[in-house]
């Protein structure tokens, strides 16, 4: 559980009602962004109030009314999710610093050059990001941001979000391990042959094939066989 010092307020109004709860800032953000949460470390108190600051608590009656339940965790998922989370101004220049950081990473694991079909560096991405003065947004969703980042880095650099179709064989001895490696990325076809080996074509993002051909090599100690497929 937050403690008080460091909760926030999160607001919901409905019908000229207000309704209040004390949360965890980041975790807040969280839930908003879909991610899953444990609300007994979101919440403050396990007390919707109609003013927090006052210690005014909304009735049972108007919470079921209004949320048709008079569940904590249902109420606040509705309140974070659909209200407004009030942020200090340290505490959103640092949320805003870790989104940056996220969208990021997902693009250089993600995208590619389609030129050379190689990633762009992280810092290449961040400086392009910064070049066009990208702003972020914190409360919208991860992969609105995402997409919005690669339409606008377009104009400044050559990337696509394109994945790639790798057939890989894997000899008998490792396969099996080798298969739940496998199973981590987009299955396109999967053959079992006599001799036990594993055939295997999948879908994976191009900022992340070496992160599965390291994952074969240490795992086959580099007795594997792969090819790059073409669309």
């Amino acid at each position: 559980m937050v403690k008080l010092e460091d909760a926030v307020i999160a607001r919901f109004e409905h019908g000229g009602e207000k309704f209040e709860l004390l949360v965890d800032p980041y975790l807040a953000l969280d839930l908003k962004h879909g991610k899953t949460v444990k609300f007994e470390e979101l919440l403050a108190a396990e007390t919707v109030f109609k003013d927090s600051r006052k210690g005014e608590e909304k009735s049972p009656e108007s919470l079921k009314k209004v949320f048709g339940t008079t569940d904590i965790s249902e109420i606040a998922k509705k309140i974070v999710t659909e209200g407004e989370v009030q942020l200090t101004t340290v505490q959103r220049r640092d949320l805003m610093e870790k989104r940056k950081k996220e969208v990021i990473t997902f693009i250089a694991k993600n995208a590619v050059n389609p030129q050379v079909k190689a990633p762009h560096p992280p810092v290449r991405i961040e400086n392009a990001l910064d070049e066009i003065r990208f702003s972020f947004d914190l409360n919208r969703p991860f992969n609105h941001q995402v997409e919005q980042a690669v339409k606008e880095l377009k104009k400044v650099l050559p990337i696509s979000m394109e994945k790639l179709k790798i057939a890989v064989k894997i000899p008998s001895v490792f396969a099996g391990k080798a298969s739940a490696v496998l199973h981590k990325y987009e299955i396109v076809n999967e053959e079992w042959q006599a001799s036990g080996s594993l055939i295997c074509v999948v879908l994976v993002p191009a900022g992340v094939k070496q992160d599965l051909f390291g994952e074969l090599n240490h795992l086959t100690h580099g007795d594997f066989e792969s090819k790059l497929l073409e669309e």
